[in-house]
């Protein structure tokens, strides 16, 4: 016996399908929906049916933009420097860099982070394409902004294996103790890298 009606269920297991949401959650998200005025349910069916529409990669640096510009506002601004790049795992890694408003040079999405237990190869990242554009922009410093995980390092350290040799400055995003964390409560890799990385007073 069905205790749900099937549209209902069928909102249920599509919302599940999202990273973070379980079952309970999906629930939840469907019942607002349902208890929502129609047009509010019409603009995120609509907007989610528009995505794959609107929506591109930059073909120099893979960062979303509109569908049909081929580069992104961020590489073809004057005011940004080429020969400066920050690598950051997936799009919207860039806006949080952003919204410091220190950096002032250029991105490089890879798309992913390596990660075998999740079959993802070097391969399927965008690291091929970074090694040619460092030389065609004449790049003079990348930064790896990836995360400090097992495949955040992983990943950086494979790219610098892939840049060795070449012209390049490669620095890494500091890491340390968050503001407002307790010693005690910071995990080993934070201590070590705040150890590391200490600066004389």
């Amino acid at each position: 016996m069905q205790v749900l009606p099937p549209a209902l269920t069928k909102v249920i297991e599509a919302l599940g399908v999202l990273p973070g949401v379980g079952p309970r959650t999906a629930e939840r998200y469907a019942y607002y929906l349902l208890k929502a005025d129609k047009a509010t349910s019409g603009r995120i069916a609509d907007s989610v049916a528009n995505l794959h529409d609107h929506i591109g990669y930059c073909k120099k640096t893979f960062a979303l933009v509109d569908k049909g510009q081929e580069l992104s506002p961020l590489y073809t601004d004057p005011s940004r420097d080429k020969r400066l790049v920050a690598i950051v795992a997936e799009p919207f890694d860039i806006v949080a860099l952003e919204k410091t408003g220190q950096f002032k040079g250029t991105y490089h999405v890879l798309g992913g982070l390596v990660s075998p237990i999740d079959g993802i190869g070097p391969d399927q990242l965008h690291i091929k394409e970074l090694v040619k554009r460092i030389a065609e922009d004449k790049v003079k410093e990348i930064i790896l902004a990836t995360n400090a995980s097992v495949e955040g390092e992983s990943t950086a350290l494979y790219i610098q294996q892939q840049l060795a040799g070449k012209k390049v400055k490669i620095t890494r995003l500091a890491r340390g103790l968050p503001i407002g964390v307790d010693l005690e409560y910071a995990d080993q890799i934070t201590l070590t890298r705040a150890l590391e990385g200490r600066q004389t007073l």
